[in-house]
């Protein structure tokens, strides 16, 4: 009875959070700033910088919203809870912590072990960086330079 009443919480807070997103991402589409006088160089930076900010900030958000609303589907589909990989049920204080996890802690190490090592492609970064630190401690000399005659 004590799960039930756990997800019975969360399922409000979801909700609530769900809601308070869809209206803050409402109000940040309409007020998207629409193309004006910029003073100068500075000015253009600085709203340039607040606007990528603001991007970035919408789509971080805008996938928190999409997580969200998986877990109320699953909720619907008396499937929440449950770790996606394993199968497992994902524990109350984890739902707490991150109500819309979708993987057990075990499970989301593992992938996101799984991801570091995928992003990498098989690159050796440390050898790349050694490399490029070779050719800018070396000295240039006019062979190296192009000149047009």
């Amino acid at each position: 009875m004590a799960r039930k009443d756990a997800l019975l919480r969360l399922h409000q807070r979801l909700v609530a959070r769900r809601d308070f997103l869809r209206k803050k991402l409402g109000q940040q589409l309409e007020e998207l700033p629409r193309e004006r006088d910029v003073g100068d160089v500075g000015d253009a930076a600085t709203d340039g910088a607040c606007s990528e900010l603001d991007t970035q900030l919408a789509a971080f958000e805008t996938r928190e919203l999409r997580l969200i609303e998986r877990a109320l589907e699953l909720m619907r589909e008396g499937r929440y809870g449950i770790c996606e990989e394993c199968g497992q049920r994902i524990p109350v204080a984890r739902l707490n912590a991150v109500p819309y996890a979708p993987y057990c802690v075990k499970c989301q190490r593992r992938m996101e072990e799984q991801d570091q090592h995928e992003d990498n492609f098989g690159i050796s970064w440390e050898k790349a960086y050694e490399f490029e630190g070779q050719l800018s401690d070396r000295e240039i000399t006019l062979g190296d330079l192009e000149v047009e005659r």
